[in-house]
């Protein structure tokens, strides 16, 4: 399952540099598929999602840190456990629900970024 953040969210930032995928965003700012990753050129993520790697996509939310749900692996092949639910102050980095994924699919999820 991926994770992602509420709008109980502050804004404080402790999430972001936590992400080993580079998948967390400040409200309002564009994301790329090739952000910390391995990616470059038209890819089509193992989510069956086709991005041209180093083209901005619109901000998730204009309001509050978002997670990128094609980026994140909840940290499977990295760490115990998601990082950014670890060190979240106001516990807003959850599962998300309408993203139930494997621990195979998300370790697919970070081959596919990092190879």
């Amino acid at each position: 399952m991926a994770i992602m953040i509420t709008e109980e969210c502050i804004n404080c930032g402790a999430c972001e540099p936590e992400c080993p995928n580079n998948a967390i965003y400040e409200g309002g700012v564009e994301w790329r598929m090739s952000d910390g990753t391995a990616l470059s050129g038209s890819v089509t993520t193992p989510m069956k999602n086709t991005y041209e790697a180093d083209n901005e996509q619109d901000a998730v939310s204009m309001d509050f840190f978002y997670i990128v749900t094609d980026k994140c692996t909840e940290c499977k092949g990295f760490h115990d456990e998601p990082q950014c639910a670890a060190v979240c102050p106001v516990d807003c980095c959850v599962d998300d629900p309408e993203n139930e994924e494997t621990e195979a699919f998300l370790l697919e999820k970070k081959d596919f970024m990092h190879v």
